[in-house]
């Protein structure tokens, strides 16, 4: 049995259902650039009466929002929260699934240890955001291409696009760690949607009070679209804090995996 196959085929649907989400989400925001375009003015004053916290937390610079780049940081903030909640589901599930649908015992019995059982079961989640990630990619290219009312960086349009992915890396890590130490999990969605909104709300916190340190409190604040822009690089200290933060909790959910006691149905 190739559980990284049988994974992967388990997550076909979900990973269809979700690249075509972002695909749509981002065609149909996408669409409304043209019109901010033409008329940068009206809209500039209807943004300047927003709070600066607002506007940061949704992805909106003034100074380059009428900008293909800069409008497209607004839906990415969006599409990044769904992107988050697609890898904590995949996380929270990896492990948990098998308690809940009484499999565990009948996966372990097998010729494989269970280094090998979470290994394969991580790269089939891994890829299953891979894939979700290129078919996005594709299509928010394709969009922005169609929409562009002058020529834009795509070296920059890619590394925006890519703050999802590394997001979605964190989220998955987490989900896993949270997979493996919780007895038994009911409900994957609610423990995902809780985690990924406690996060965001803890970003537009530290959004509020405008302080450098908070933004660490949260993975959605760790790629600032205006610093990428204007300096064509992401920020080293919150890339490290991330990588970190991945490593930690992949390691730790392997160790409890490799003990823990699992029960026979």
């Amino acid at each position: 049995m190739n559980i990284f196959l049988h994974e992967l085929k388990a997550y076909r649907k979900s990973t269809i259902i979700w690249s075509i989400s972002l695909t749509l989400i981002v065609a149909l925001f996408m669409s409304f650039y043209p019109s901010f375009a033409k008329d940068t003015e009206t809209f500039k004053k209807i943004m300047e009466g927003y709070p600066p916290a607002i506007r940061n937390l949704i992805g909106v610079n003034l100074g380059n929002f009428f900008t293909i780049l800069g409008f497209y940081c607004f839906p990415l903030s969006f599409i990044t929260l769904c992107g988050a909640i697609q890898a904590m589901n995949l996380g929270t599930a990896i492990v948990s699934k098998e308690v809940r649908e009484k499999t565990a015992d009948f996966l372990l019995t097998k010729p494989v240890t269970r280094t090998t059982v979470m290994t394969s079961k991580l790269l089939a989640a891994l890829s299953s955001i891979v894939i979700t990630n290129i078919v996005y990619l594709a299509a928010a290219s394709i969009s922005a291409m169609q929409v562009k009312t002058a020529d834009f960086s795509f070296k920059l349009f890619v590394m925006l696009s890519l703050t999802m992915f590394f997001i979605q890396l964190i989220f998955l890590a987490l989900g896993i760690i949270i997979s493996v130490s919780v007895p038994k999990i009911k409900s994957v969605l609610p423990i995902s949607l809780a985690t990924v909104f406690a996060f965001y709300f803890l970003g537009m916190f530290s959004s509020t009070t405008g302080e450098e340190a908070k933004r660490y409190l949260s993975p959605f604040k760790y790629f600032d679209t205006a610093y990428i822009i204007k300096h064509a690089s992401y920020e080293a200290s919150f890339l490290i804090v991330g990588a970190v933060v991945i490593i930690l909790a992949i390691t730790a959910s392997y160790f409890v995996y490799i003990k823990k006691d699992i029960h026979a149905v």
